[in-house]
């Protein structure tokens, strides 16, 4: 009986120690899974803050220069206006005089709302030449300028905020 006994104790040991050991190995392949997915959620979630701090930056730089498209169609009525404006005032008629003032007030009140817009002209005659912001459209070679220095300027650029919408068409000064 005794022996009985024994057997009895040692099987229901080796099934303890099976069943222990699957357990283990259950509790290890548990551990692995969960530090994977541990790993893939974390990678996820810096994906996704990556994403919304892209999309944040777009939009952004979308809302900094949302009224690009409308400065620029407003450019070329400045450039009109400047041109009317360049008409003597003193060999007009008092009609076209009245008109030329009413003129002036059209084109301040323009100026005036780029200004607000953070729209700037871009300041180049006397200046050296900057590629960025000015397109050399002729060259002179005149002897009492320094070399590539902007001498006139054909038509103005402008910056919206801190970019270049257009740039300055200029005369630049080349000495050989």
């Amino acid at each position: 009986m005794d022996e009985k006994v024994t057997k009895e104790n040692n099987e229901k040991v080796k099934k303890k120690k099976n069943n222990n050991n699957k357990w283990h190995e259950q509790n290890e392949k548990l551990v692995k899974q969960n530090t994977e997915l541990s790993d893939k959620v974390l990678r996820i979630t810096a994906e996704m803050q990556n994403m919304k701090r892209h999309f944040d930056e777009d939009k952004m730089k979308l809302l900094k220069y949302d009224g690009e498209k409308l400065i620029l169609e407003i450019l070329p009525v400045v450039d009109n206006f400047e041109r009317a404006l360049m008409l003597d005032d003193e060999n007009l008629n008092d009609e076209l005089s009245k008109f030329l003032s009413g003129f002036k007030m059209i084109y301040a009140n323009l100026v005036e709302i780029l200004k607000k817009m953070e729209v700037k002209e871009i300041e180049c005659v006397g200046k050296p030449f900057d590629s960025v912001s000015m397109n050399a459209v002729l060259i002179d070679h005149l002897k009492d300028v320094e070399d590539n220095i902007v001498i006139d300027c054909m038509q103005k650029g402008y910056i919206y905020k801190d970019k270049v919408i257009r740039p300055a068409m200029v005369k630049v000064n080349n000495i050989e």
